[in-house]
């Protein structure tokens, strides 16, 4: 029988995030939250931010089983370039201390002193889960995202399996996710959203509603079954910049997560051997 405490991890609300760094009333974060039972995941509500600080005090007044739509970590071989910390915890401390340009200024002489074509360097996970690199600063930029958004979960005292030495009684669990790997699951090439209003078309809104679809049956790898509310689906369908959208996905990844955690696997679907100052994207 697990103890006490795994059992809390087990229970606690399910969260999904799709996180902007620089949030505005124009473009929020977005949270989802939601609770699973047997292999039913249940939407129970949205909340959007338009700053960082409504958002991490959201997060300090909760417990919480989280899908998180940033990355955690750095390529290892950027960090050996560029002579960084190589330990996860040190790193996101010197990474932190860091201005925006000064992160930009070094990740660019980086991109420069490189090949074309190989500009970049990726961290194991992107290959499998087709994110972008977590040091791109533009389009999207991700790397501020990091640079925003790890700090603020440390802050309040999330746990990141993988990252860290596991913790049977964390109240808050932070597991990098990536809605577009289960997004491509189900719609292949076709995109769902779009945030300039003149490509917000017929086909995206179709897209979404075929996304949805799927979800609500449960037609994919992980085997979860949305349940949404006919306002809750309309809503998500509705939601031309794929937001709220995102943030769902985000949080049936983290379910997904929650059910190994449940099943005896402390890193919650991680790879066992996955790289521990880079991170690895759920599911991926």
């Amino acid at each position: 029988m697990p103890d006490a405490a795994a059992l809390t991890v087990q229970a606690l609300p399910l969260l999904g995030c799709d996180f902007s760094s620089s949030p505005s009333k124009r473009k929020t974060i977005v949270n989802a939250r939601g609770s699973l039972q047997g292999a039913v995941l249940r939407l129970e509500r949205l909340d959007r931010f338009d700053s960082l600080a409504k958002w991490s005090d959201d997060l300090s007044q909760t417990h919480w089983f989280g899908g998180f739509d940033l990355p955690f970590g750095l390529p290892r071989a950027l960090l050996n370039k560029l002579g960084w910390p190589l330990e996860w915890a040190a790193c996101m401390d010197f990474y932190a201390s860091l201005q925006r340009s000064a992160i930009r200024d070094a990740f660019a002489a980086f991109c420069d002193a490189r090949p074309p074509g190989s500009k970049f360097a990726h961290r194991a996970t992107d290959g499998p889960a087709g994110s972008s690199p977590s040091m791109k600063w533009v389009n999207p930029p991700v790397a501020y995202m990091l640079h925003a958004g790890v700090p603020l979960l440390r802050s309040v005292q999330a746990h990141f399996p993988g990252l860290q030495p596991a913790r049977l009684d964390a109240q808050r669990v932070a597991l990098e996710a990536y809605p577009g790997l289960l997004a491509r699951e189900i719609l292949g090439a076709r995109s769902y959203k779009s945030d300039t209003p003149a490509k917000q078309t017929p086909e995206r809104l179709i897209a979404r509603k075929d996304l949805l679809h799927a979800l609500e049956l449960g037609q994919t790898r992980l085997q979860l079954r949305l349940r949404l509310s006919h306002a809750q689906r309309d809503a998500l369908a509705q939601d031309a910049s794929g937001d709220a959208l995102d943030a769902v996905l985000c949080m049936v990844q983290a379910a997904w997560g929650q059910q190994r955690y449940a099943a005896g696997d402390a890193l919650c679907g991680l790879p066992p051997d996955l790289d521990p100052l880079e991170g690895w994207i759920l599911s991926a």
